[in-house]
């Protein structure tokens, strides 16, 4: 996020200064992809967002991962 200034990519393309809170994958990483650097670093798929900008990315889509009883994080 230091590389656009720790702003909001999105909001700054409106012309509003946000702060960035969330980095973005453009392509969402999957289990299949997960390890696929291409898709989980490359710059070219981040983008720096503020939360708004996040959910609204994700249009409001049902969680992508739940917590079990004992606290553990598992993807859906």
């Amino acid at each position: 996020m230091a590389s656009r200034s720790y702003l909001c990519e999105e909001c700054m393309r409106e012309g509003r200064f946000t702060p960035a809170k969330i980095v973005h994958h453009v392509i969402p990483i999957t289990p299949e992809n997960i390890n696929d650097p291409n898709v989980t670093l490359s710059w070219s798929n981040l983008r720096a967002v503020c939360r708004e900008c996040h959910a609204a990315a994700h249009g409001a889509r049902v969680r992508r991962y739940k917590v079990d009883s004992s606290g553990r994080v598992t993807i859906r």
